[in-house]
């Protein structure tokens, strides 16, 4: 019963099959909705990296925060996966500047090492890629199998050919 619920689910989110990418796109979702959740309860930690030049410190706050929960549940939803890795995307690009200010004012952020404060930037450019590589085609699985039944989607079967 167990097992069988469990396959279940994996057929219903439609996932890839290499344990690997299962792995990646869980924890994509578990990380986001995890720092999500951090923007409230601690909201303090990330209204102080705030740029002062930027206007709407608190709203930015709450509103990466909903962001960030709703892309990594959305990533775990077959149709909505790619457009949510596009949107945690621009996302992360939108929030580098407060890993920037971060780095620029060390002295604002005593309890981080400056080292820490500068392994932030090319990081960022990690997680993009992290985001990015949910919306490949392989993360897209459809279960299509005749050709009449395809759209303009590229979709890969449950043994990773395209379809």
């Amino acid at each position: 019963m167990g097992v069988t619920l469990i396959f279940n689910i994996l057929n219903i989110l439609k996932l890839p099959t290499e344990w690997w990418r299962i792995l990646s796109l869980f924890g994509l979702s578990v990380f986001f909705v995890y720092f999500g959740i951090d923007h409230f309860i601690n909201p303090d930690f990330y209204l102080s990296i705030m740029p002062p030049a930027f206007p709407l410190h608190a709203e930015a706050v709450y509103v990466s925060g909903f962001f960030e929960i709703l892309g990594g549940i959305c990533v775990l939803i077959p149709s909505l996966r790619k457009l949510a890795g596009w949107g945690l995307i621009a996302l992360l690009i939108s929030v580098y500047p407060a890993n920037i200010y971060m780095a620029i004012t060390p002295e604002a952020f005593p309890e981080i090492s400056i080292g820490l404060l500068y392994f932030r930037l090319p990081l960022q450019f990690l997680f993009i890629y992290w985001a990015y590589s949910i919306t490949r085609p392989v993360y897209i699985i459809c279960l299509l199998y005749t050709s009449d039944a395809a759209d303009d989607t590229p979709c890969v079967d449950l043994g990773g050919r395209r379809i």
